[in-house]
């Protein structure tokens, strides 16, 4: 009688793989997204960035457009407001909401062009002195020291005064005044990044010394120029509006929210609204525009995102 031979043990199935970590980019968005304020403050952004470059499309009116029969009307909620103009009008029968939405896009696009503008020769003489700091360095930082010691609204004014008033000039003045604060980070980032392995690899590989500024170690040092940039685009809106209320700014009649303060001062007490709305468009604006600016620094900061 034939006996079965006893069959070997069937090995047991293969552990579960670990989950692969998050990609870099699906981990820093779920990092800004933690932050509710963060992420609140750039919907809210987004719609207003939304609004004003629709302007032409959304407002009722035109932004310069007077109706003398309607100066100083109060918003439509109000007693004696008009179902016509949404926000009521100024001081010369311009519809306000019309104003505030050209108005919005006049500084919201003063501001990018005054971050971009200062953003990109900051980089490149911040890479300059880090790579080469013996010729280089000491004219460029003392250059930067020299600029440091005016305030950034200061500097703009004595450009403006050089310069003349205008949209591009403000966009000039801005530039320069926000210049040695990129300059500066820009290079203690490549500095803090010159010792490190991968750099000293790149050397041996033979990559030249434009390819180490620019694809080496730019990349390593976006995190705190993003940042940077963010608050420094709510600076450039303070300082539009500020420039604009003391009238070196941009000009009459063009719609502004600087201008839109500075005409209304005189009816404060008349016509409130002329003043308050304004006022708290660019206080929200710049309100969200740092909450972001926080929230990009905590998601990009790993060491911050840890301890959240």
């Amino acid at each position: 009688m034939s006996t079965v031979p006893p069959q070997p043990p069937t090995p047991d199935a293969s552990p579960p793989s670990p989950p692969s970590p998050p990609s870099p980019a699906a981990a820093f968005c779920a990092a800004f997204a933690a932050n509710r304020g963060a992420l609140a403050a750039l919907i809210v952004f987004a719609l207003i960035a939304l609004a004003a470059l629709l302007a032409p499309w959304l407002a009722p009116y035109s932004p310069i457009e007077q109706y003398r029969e309607h100066m100083l009307t109060p918003p439509a909620w109000q007693a004696q407001g008009s179902a016509r103009f949404w926000l009521g009008t100024d001081e010369l029968g311009r519809d306000l909401l019309s104003r505030l939405l050209h108005g919005g896009r006049v500084s919201l696009g003063i501001a990018l062009a005054s971050v971009v503008l200062s953003l990109v020769p900051g980089v490149m003489l911040g890479l300059t002195a880090a790579f080469f700091p013996r010729w280089a360095a000491p004219a460029i930082m003392r250059l930067m020291d020299v600029m440091l010691a005016l305030p950034g609204l200061l500097l703009a004014i004595c450009v403006i005064t050089v310069l003349g008033p205008g949209l591009v000039n403000t966009v000039i003045a801005i530039a320069i005044g926000a210049l040695p604060g990129y300059t500066r980070l820009a290079r203690a980032a490549a500095l803090g990044e010159l010792g490190r392995d991968y750099v000293s690899a790149s050397r041996v590989a033979g990559a030249g010394t434009l390819r180490l500024m620019f694809s080496t170690v730019l990349p390593n040092c976006l995190a705190p120029l993003i940042v940077n940039a963010t608050l420094a685009f709510s600076s450039a809106i303070l300082e539009t509006a500020g420039l604009g209320f003391l009238g070196l700014g941009v000009q009459a009649p063009t719609a502004e929210w600087g201008c839109m303060l500075a005409a209304a001062r005189d009816y404060i007490a008349r016509a409130p609204w002329v003043v308050t709305l304004p006022g708290l468009t660019l206080l929200v604006t710049v309100l969200c525009i740092n909450l972001i600016g926080d929230g990009l620094r905590d998601a990009l900061d790993p060491k911050l995102r840890r301890l959240s």
